[in-house]
């Protein structure tokens, strides 16, 4: 048996088929992996590239060529013309104006005279003495070839009523002073009212004759 066993040991050992096969298949599987890396860099790389650097035709529309074909060329030549500023209208403004304060009533001022010549006093008080026409006019002044055209324009204005007064208008006395505070001392005196109404006549008419064809023609004088 020992022999055997030294001749076994002194045998150069044979290689294991086992170690070959899987150093071959380390090989073809490298080999498979570099054509897998080489295949796929082959697909990327166009790709990329047409990412990186995309053709433009003259058929591609983008949103910038898009807006750009719509806009205006605007020329503005400005050889020998003269361009004017542009002028602003102005405009107006409405200040609604204020209202303007009323103005305060004034009171009239109260005529201390007996006369009662002043405007807005109380009115003279209403005459109460006697005595005839003929007196009246002799004491007023008035010729007595003047009477008969006193008595006419007299008689139809007041009746000879020394107290006579128009309620619409105010006119009082014998001849119907318009307004009443004109004559001097008080209206419904008989004599101051006739004195007061010659000056009238006279004054505006030239005489008592022409006081009385004016009220002939006219009813008022």
């Amino acid at each position: 048996m020992t022999p055997d066993n030294e001749l076994i040991s002194t045998r150069p050992s044979a290689p294991r088929p086992q170690k070959r096969t899987s150093t071959r298949r380390r090989g073809s599987a490298v080999l498979a992996g570099l054509a897998v890396i080489g295949f796929s860099a082959a697909m990327i790389a166009p790709t990329g590239m047409a990412m990186a650097d995309p053709a433009v035709t003259e058929d591609t529309q983008t949103a910038f060529s898009l807006a750009a074909g719509e806009t205006q060329s605007i020329t503005v030549s400005v050889e020998g013309s003269k361009i004017e500023p542009i002028v602003r209208s102005g405009f107006d403004v409405y200040v609604k104006p204020k209202p303007k304060p009323k103005p305060k009533p004034v009171v009239a001022s109260s005529d201390s005279d007996s006369g009662g010549s002043g405007g807005g006093s109380a009115p003279p008080p209403r005459y109460s003495g006697g005595g005839s026409k003929e007196d009246w006019m002799s004491a007023a002044g008035i010729a007595q070839s003047d009477w008969g055209y006193v008595d006419y324009i007299v008689s139809r204005e007041s009746g000879w009523n020394p107290n006579a007064t128009n309620s619409s208008s105010g006119a009082c006395g014998l001849v119907q002073a318009l307004p009443c505070s004109k004559v001097p001392g008080n209206g419904y005196n008989p004599v101051d009212n006739l004195r007061w109404g010659n000056g009238y006549a006279v004054g505006r008419y030239g005489s008592w004759a022409s006081a009385y064809d004016f009220w002939t023609r006219n009813h008022w004088w």
